[in-house]
């Protein structure tokens, strides 16, 4: 939804790009390098430094921007850049999220949080669920453009803009809010729905808007199969109509 809006902030990063372009950098050096801070990001959250690490994230996000600003300010676009840009874009999901599943290791910025061995910031399971379909909505975009020769595949209910958000919000959440809000949102119910989620491990506002991203992320890929389906039927039908 939110990648209606990226025409918008690419016009609005022209100028940026200009002036990148000018220092000689290119758009594939500013990709690499976005990675190398996703995996730095990833580091502080193995550490326990969440507000450290959220910052480092952000950055990763800004510098994903500058890479397509100077290819299109310099016209450096490429297929190939293309591709490395969208291959190390899932690289750096995957040591954002590897970060929040291995760590806190060190001492956490949580006041509330007792840390005991084993605790993490998300459970490893939870995690790789999310993790999965982030990329599985990737991969199904990928294969109905290549494969399927579809002009574009971007429906869904849910795109990488908004994953972000929602876990910009989580780490946000469970770094500054005094007390576990999630724990308290659930207080406000039966016992036995607290104990539900915590059967499934779901105990802080960053896990239970993991799961959140988990469940968009396999509905968008539901829904991209759905549009691919529809626009190649449609194609091919078409193609044997103008062969009859």
């Amino acid at each position: 939804m939110l990648g209606r809006l990226r025409e918008k902030y690419q016009q609005a990063m022209m100028p940026l790009g200009r002036a990148l372009a000018r220092t000689g950098i290119t758009p594939n050096a500013i990709t690499i390098l976005t990675l190398v801070v996703a995996m730095i990001s990833a580091y502080f959250f193995y550490l326990g430094d969440l507000l450290l690490g959220f910052g480092v994230m952000v950055l990763t996000v800004v510098l994903d921007m500058f890479d397509g600003a100077v290819a299109r300010a310099a016209n450096l676009g490429s297929r190939f850049g293309a591709t490395l840009d969208h291959t190390l874009d899932r690289y750096a999901e995957f040591f954002f999220m590897l970060g929040l599943m291995a760590g806190p290791v060190g001492a956490v910025s949580i006041p509330w949080w007792p840390v005991s061995p084993g605790d993490t910031f998300i459970p490893w399971f939870w995690g790789f669920v999310a993790l999965f379909g982030m990329l599985m909505a990737s991969f199904t975009r990928a294969k109905a453009e290549s494969v399927g020769e579809m002009e574009s595949c971007t429906v869904g209910i849910a795109e990488r803009q908004e994953k972000l958000i929602l876990q910009f919000v989580g780490i946000l959440l469970l770094a500054l809010w005094p007390t576990n809000i999630w724990l308290d949102f659930l207080s406000l119910f039966p016992s036995v729905v607290l104990q539900f989620f915590v059967s499934l491990q779901i105990t802080n506002i960053l896990t239970i808007l993991v799961v959140i991203v988990a469940i968009l992320s396999h509905i968008t890929v539901a829904q991209r199969l759905a549009y691919a389906h529809k626009v190649i039927l449609g194609t091919q039908q078409q193609e044997e109509m103008q062969d009859v």
